[in-house]
């Protein structure tokens, strides 16, 4: 019971000072806000005396309202140094964007004029490919061309399309698109020339001797012999670089069949070629083939000499297709004919 009856005294010593604790902090806030009112309304009295002598002017004005005031002043001075800060940020981010701007319009009309390059070229562009597809009969020409009509006619301004995309935008994804469709056409063409260039190796077509030197002295036809002062048919043309041992080259592809000396012709070749052609190469100093080889086009196969019936150094060029002489000049002139058909 003892025990009992000391745990209530300490409980309630324990209460009572925790009530004299609470009563001592609400009087001591008590006595700071009293405080606190007492010099807030405190009153001062400003006094307005002019120079003159006209009635003086008593202002009476309280702490708080001194306080109120200043914080009001303070707070639009503040508001003042704030709004005129982000107006300054404001009115710089303004400037770089107008920077921005000007260089991106700048941008925008180099680009507008390298459109108008583009366009001029690809009009250029067109009408050299419908040219060439035309002369070579490229199946793809007319759908191209139709086309063509319906995209290239209408580069010119710059206006707005129904999209809302700027004219040039247009008109380039249409450029695109007749790039696309040229793209079968000229892989005709390449096709084309690949197959021109194969035949071309394949037929006599180029000058005999390396690197295009000499000159003809004699033409294929009726010429008089240079020994016998008569009249006859000259069966090739003769070329003539003045000299011994400029080298001759095959103007085709082909095999030898003949490699050999006669009285007349000399040291000559025979080369038989695809589509019936032969060549014949006389009076050459020496040859440095022999029967059955395989020849390619612009191979040396022997030298300018003055052997056979011969009045100096040159070499005898003919063409034959099957028992037929042809003009050798004809085909030596063929590539020159289509690089100007081509122009």
């Amino acid at each position: 019971m003892a025990s009992v009856h000391e745990y209530k005294r300490l409980e309630n010593r324990f209460v009572q000072k925790v009530k004299n604790t609470a009563n001592t902090a609400v009087n001591f806030i008590g006595d700071v806000f009293r405080a606190i009112g007492r010099f807030l309304t405190r009153r001062y009295t400003v006094v307005f005396v002019p120079h003159s002598e006209k009635r003086v002017y008593n202002l009476h004005v309280t702490v708080l309202s001194i306080c109120c005031f200043l914080l009001v002043v303070f707070g639009i001075l503040g508001a003042f140094f704030f709004y005129g800060a982000s107006y300054s940020s404001t009115m710089y981010a303004m400037a770089n964007k107008d920077g921005r701007l000007r260089d991106t319009q700048a941008s925008l009309d180099q680009l507008r004029d390298e459109t108008a390059l583009l366009l001029r070229e690809a009009r250029n562009f067109e009408s050299a490919l419908s040219g060439v597809l035309s002369a070579l009969g490229i199946g793809g020409n007319n759908r191209l061309s139709h086309n063509v009509s319906g995209d290239l006619s209408s580069f010119l301004g710059i206006r707005e399309t129904s999209q809302g995309l700027v004219q040039e935008v247009d008109d380039i994804r249409r450029l695109s698109a007749y790039l696309s469709e040229a793209v079968e056409p000229i892989m005709e063409l390449g096709a084309l020339m690949d197959s021109q260039s194969a035949l071309l190796t394949e037929i006599p077509s180029i000058w005999p001797v390396r690197n295009g030197i000499g000159h003809i002295t004699m033409f294929f036809g009726q010429n008089i012999h240079p020994i016998h002062g008569q009249y006859y048919i000259h069966r090739g043309i003769d070329i003539a670089t003045y000299r011994s041992g400029d080298p001759i080259v095959a103007t085709a592809d082909g095999q030898v069949v003949t490699a050999e000396y006669t009285y007349d012709y000399g040291n000559f070749i025979i080369i038989r070629h695809k589509h019936g052609y032969y060549t014949r190469y006389a009076h050459m100093q020496r040859f440095n083939v022999q029967v059955g080889q395989r020849i390619q086009q612009n191979e040396v196969i022997g030298y300018i000499g003055n052997t056979g019936i011969s009045t100096g150094p040159h070499l005898h060029y003919e063409v034959h297709i099957g028992s037929d002489v042809v003009d050798p000049y004809r085909y030596i002139t063929i590539r020159n004919s289509l690089s100007r058909q081509g122009r």
